[in-house]
Formats: C-alpha cells, sequence, structure tokens
C-alpha cells in the first residue's frame, strides 16, 4: 500500500470541538423552547450537518432547521469556537506526517471559515495541501462530495489516499469514494461504530495513523495473558503485519516510570547506587521509581527524588520521554530535571537498600561515554542535562 496522502475529518480526529458545539447546540435548543439532553449529552451533534440534525432528531422542518443553525451560530462565532483545544498528539502527527512527504487535506462537514479559524489559532494551517469545508450558504453538502472535493485539491489517485476520521459519516463518505478510512477511537465514534460501518484501520492513538500511511502497522488480533504479578503483565499476541501476514508478539506491559537528574550548585549529580537482581550487580542511577495508577508523573518524580535522596529542588523541568526497551515492552520513563536542592530526611522503603553518591557532571559524562555507567534512564538524563546547559 503506498501513501502519498490523508484526508482528516475535523471535529473529532483533529480537534476536540464538542464542548462547544453542545453548549451552542443547546442554547439554540432552548432559545426556541425545545426541549432536550443536558448539552454534555448531544454528541449526535458533531460530525454530521447541523441542518441534518436538527430535523433528524427534532422533527423541524427545513425553514425551522435553519433558524436553529442561525441562532447557533450566534453563540457559536462569538464564544463556542474557542472552546476546543487539539488532541494529544495531533500535532506531532501532522509535523510528522509532512516530514514523510505525506499530502494532508481536511474534509469536514463543519463551516470552512470556523475551520481555518481553528488552524490558525493552533498554529497548524501551514500543515494542510487543502482544506473543504461547507459554506453557509450549501451547508447540508454530502460528506461523500466534501472528500470528492478533497481528492481533487490535492491532486492524488484515490488508491493513494487514506480517510481518517471518527464517526460512521467519514466511512460511509470515504467508500463512496473508494477510499479506505482509519477510524479514530479518541472523537466521538466508537470502535463498534468504526467497524460495523467497514473501517479499515483503527487507530488507538494519533502516532498508529503514522504507522498506517507508512505500512508498517501491526494489527493486534487476539491477547492471551501468560502472567500478571503486582509491577508486570505478560501477554501472548496474534497480530497481522502490514502484508498480511500473520505474526506472534510477546509483550510485557508497564505502568510506567519516572527518573530525576538533581544538579547541584557545586555542578554535582545525585546519584544512587543500589544492587539490581537482574544483572547481579550494583550499579549507578539517578533516582527514579514507578508510577502509580492515574499519578501525575512530575508529582511521582518528586517523591521519589524526596525519598531516595532526601532532596527537595526549587525547580524541576521536563527532559523528555524514554522508551527503555521498545522491543518487548511498553515502559515510558518520564525524565526530569532539577536545580535549586536543599535537603530533607530519606523516606526509604523497608526492602529498599542504597548509597547516595554525588558526582560532578563531567565526571558523570566520562563514566557514561566510558561505557562504566551502563543504566539507559542515566545516560539519556545526563547527556540531556549537558546538551539543555550548552543551550
Amino acid at each position: 500500500m503506498s501513501i502519498k496522502a490523508l484526508i482528516f475529518d475535523f471535529d473529532g480526529t483533529i480537534c476536540d470541538t464538542g464542548e462547544g458545539i453542545k453548549k451552542s447546540a443547546k442554547y439554540a435548543l432552548d432559545s426556541y423552547g425545545i426541549e432536550s439532553e443536558e448539552w454534555q449529552e448531544l454528541d449526535y451533534f458533531i460530525g454530521p450537518p447541523l441542518l441534518v440534525t436538527f430535523q433528524e432528531r427534532f422533527n423541524k422542518t427545513p425553514t425551522e432547521a435553519d433558524e436553529l443553525v442561525k441562532k447557533f451560530r450566534v453563540r457559536y462565532r462569538e464564544t463556542g469556537l474557542f472552546e476546543s483545544r487539539l488532541y494529544d498528539g495531533i500535532e506531532t502527527l501532522l509535523t510528522n506526517l509532512k516530514n514523510d512527504g505525506i499530502k494532508l487535506g481536511i474534509a469536514s462537514s463543519k463551516p470552512q471559515e470556523f475551520i481555518e479559524k481553528l488552524l490558525e489559532r493552533f498554529d497548524i494551517i501551514d500543515k494542510f495541501d487543502c482544506v473543504c469545508g461547507v459554506s453557509f450558504k450549501a451547508d447540508c453538502e454530502a460528506k461523500s462530495s466534501i472528500i470528492s472535493r478533497c481528492v481533487n485539491d490535492l491532486g492524488v489517485a484515490k488508491n493513494e489516499v487514506l480517510m481518517v476520521g471518527d464517526r460512521s459519516f467519514d466511512v460511509d463518505g470515504a467508500r463512496e469514494n473508494m477510499l479506505k478510512t482509519i477510524g479514530v477511537l479518541w472523537g466521538y465514534g466508537s470502535r463498534i461504530e468504526l467497524v460495523q460501518e467497514g473501517a479499515e484501520f483503527i487507530a488507538e492513538k494519533p502516532g498508529d495513523i503514522e504507522a498506517i500511511a507508512l505500512d508498517l502497522y501491526e494489527r493486534t488480533d487476539n491477547v492471551t495473558g501468560i502472567f500478571s504479578g503486582n509491577v508486570l503483565v505478560m501477554h501472548h499476541d496474534d497480530v497481522t503485519l502490514c502484508n498480511g501476514a500473520a505474526a506472534k508478539r510477546e509483550c510485557v506491559d508497564h505502568p510506567g516510570g519516572v527518573a530525576v537528574i538533581g544538579l547541584t550548585d557545586d555542578n554535582e549529580v545525585l546519584l544512587v547506587r543500589q544492587f539490581r537482581y537482574p544483572y547481579k550487580e550494583v550499579i549507578y542511577e539517578i533516582p527514579a521509581g514507578k508510577l502509580e495508577r492515574e499519578e501525575d508523573p512530575l508529582e511521582a518524580g518528586k517523591r521519589e527524588f524526596k525519598e531516595e535522596c532526601g532532596a527537595v529542588a526549587d525547580e524541576y523541568f521536563s527532559l523528555g520521554e524514554l522508551y527503555p526497551s521498545p522491543g518487548y515492552t511498553n515502559e515510558i520513563i518520564r525524565l526530569f530535571g532539577a536545580t535549586g536542592l536543599h535537603f530533607e530526611e530519606q523516606e526509604l522503603d523497608d526492602d529498599e537498600f542504597l548509597q547516595v553518591v554525588r558526582m560532578p557532571i563531567d565526571e558523570l559524562l566520562d563514566r557514561v561515554m566510558s561505557g562504566e555507567i551502563k543504566d539507559a534512564k542515566t545516560v539519556a538524563a545526563a547527556l540531556k542535562l549537558a546538551r539543555r546547559n550548552t543551550l
């Protein structure tokens, strides 16, 4: 599969516009004394044209529905439009796709003026080669027609285009244009809806879209549990590769961890020395620990820094994320730096035995480069901190 272009739906796919749309729909309904659910329950307004929803859901004539749409836009233009946010990971996805040389378009039942305003607001309008919405005078255009316009504007053959959306309307419109679809699960549709409508791919997170477009994606078909412990869960998965072949994957699920590299006013880094059972040796590491369920990574990092080193910092800053061993585990370690240190008592667990060591950062870098210090999170954090201090 050679993909040269992706066409994105907007609401529920690129941007979470739900709050503004639903509150504005509720405003229009209330203005005309029409009973409805609370605004939080009006998800059915997201996706199809407003004229259609007002007619089909509330049994309104085209003229009545048009008046409701006008009232909707009174609030939406002034307030609702700005009750929106990009979904996490979307901006990175778009940047990566452009770097991959893939053309990008938008095909949405939303008025084009509103789409472009939000793209400009989030500073991503330059990521798209074309934007196809509707006009205020013709806002009941079928999704298939909007997608067709977008395909033509992109100038790419249909077998080289994928449609990306969160609702059945996106899948249906793509099918009518003979396009395959990636259904996304972070919007307003469901896996059942997307699969039943015939979406060829399902994306659980934005990064899946790039993998599918590059023909590198592996679809999970079945998961068989092997072991479930206090920290780790092991499972054996049946997957379908990008070429359609079947394969097996052994995976370890991990809740993730945090690590903090603290730098003193004397340019010394706080390390801990402890015996690591799997390697049967004592190693140097920066203080680190496991994330608890739903725990904020920064707060977890502060906790581990205090417990292991007795240290508290005036300033903490992110040093990014680390995938320690992506071949078999989904563990993510969030790295933080810390400066302005002052010290209190350690609070070690009963089964935790370690020594706190202060090491000049230049010596730490030398030991990293010589291979003496091998712990992945310590290596990455030391190099990141050194790089940050030279910028």
